[in-house]
């Protein structure tokens, strides 16, 4: 898991089997509304399907454009989310911290990345490919099935979220 891992992750350094850090991730993700139906024992199994990395400061964790065979969820630091602008100008669209869960959309759907995640600061990192995932789902199919609404929740909240952030951009008038 985590040769594969760091073969998609060459600017970060590779840190150990997330199992490993079972209780430092417990610390982030408890608190999450997401993991609130998640036992610590299906932490713990699903980190076993996680590899761990280390960040520092300005290093590329998700490339605009590139296929997208793995998510990141966010132990420490900060990740600035950059999306390049009609201009091709690179423009700050989003922080994230601790417990923030980045790249889930290519994750799921197979298409090139949206944006360009960057560390703004030192961060440790959780990632989870596609391959995991799909390991995960024959190894503890309530647990990758549960997941998986884990992360269309999220996706849903993130379009709800975008949504109302543009309806004063939208022209008003009859539908």
């Amino acid at each position: 898991m985590l040769n594969r891992a760091a073969a998609l992750l060459p600017d970060l350094a590779p840190l150990g089997r997330a199992s490993d850090f079972l209780e430092d991730i417990l610390e982030v993700l408890r608190p999450l509304a997401l993991f609130e139906g998640f036992s610590a024992q299906e932490c713990g199994e699903l980190c076993d399907y996680l590899a761990c990395f280390g960040a520092p400061t300005n290093a590329a964790i998700i490339r605009e454009g590139e296929p997208g065979n793995f998510l990141v969820i966010v132990l420490t630091g900060m990740i600035r989310v950059v999306k390049r602008g009609e201009d091709g100008e690179p423009r700050v669209v989003a922080e994230a911290g601790p417990g923030a869960f980045l790249g889930e959309m290519s994750l799921i759907d197979g298409k090139p990345r949206f944006a360009s995640c960057l560390a703004a600061a030192p961060a440790d990192l959780a990632v989870l490919t596609r391959d995991g995932l799909n390991a995960l789902m024959v190894d503890h199919p309530r647990l990758g099935q549960k997941l998986l609404l884990m992360l269309l929740r999220l996706m849903a909240a993130r379009l709800r979220e975008t949504t109302q952030r543009m309806l004063p951009y939208l022209a008003e008038g009859p539908v």
